[in-house]
């Protein structure tokens, strides 16, 4: 090939690609992507969010009459709680309540940290939700607590199903239903 014909490379000193305003393929390509650490924490953002806007009971407009509200109770808990409920008619005041039972997190003597955040994440999702029942366990608490405390969802410890489900329907009886959550709250601080 003599010089003159064919294709001619340019020194990359003098490559107009270089020159400002001028791209290269390589720079068409877009932005890079951001590190994968910025996009766990804006999703986690995005879900605290979401979690603050969805708050029902205990925030705005409070618990309509006749409205079904729900209790979270923990596995070792259920069976006495939900007897309480029978016993009571289903209900405290004007309002229904359900008791949901939820997983055990225990294995042995082990206490599945999964499954607990599970449990108090499923409370904080649910905008009916007005307390967590839970069995007295100090390694547990830790756990739960961060979280329902993040929804202003109060907690009652108790080692009977039956006394915790009973404590629960007095206070909502005599708990403001304009603001179901913290008037629970504060009657338990009270207490």
């Amino acid at each position: 090939m003599r010089e003159g014909e064919g294709r001619v490379v340019p020194h990359p000193d003098n490559c107009r690609a270089n020159e400002p305003g001028n791209l290269s393929i390589r720079q068409s390509e877009g932005p890079p992507a951001p590190p994968f650490d910025a996009l766990k924490a804006l999703a986690a953002a995005a879900l605290v969010v979401l979690l603050l806007a969805a708050l029902g009971c205990g925030q705005g407009e409070g618990v309509a009459e006749d409205a079904t509200v729900s209790a979270y109770v923990e596995a070792p808990l259920c069976v006495g709680a939900e007897r309480a409920l029978v016993r009571a008619g289903g209900g405290a005041g004007s309002l229904d309540v359900r008791a949901v039972c939820l997983p055990d997190a225990t294995k042995g003597k082990k206490l599945d940290l999964a499954i607990l955040g599970a449990n108090a994440r499923r409370a904080t999702e649910d905008s009916t939700s007005v307390a967590f029942l839970e069995a007295p366990n100090p390694r547990a608490a830790r756990f739960t607590h961060p979280i329902l405390e993040t929804a202003e969802i109060p907690w009652l410890t108790a080692s009977s199903g039956n006394a915790a489900m009973a404590n629960l329907l007095k206070l909502i009886e005599a708990s403001d239903s304009g603001s179901l959550r913290s008037s629970l709250q504060q009657k338990l601080d009270e207490s």
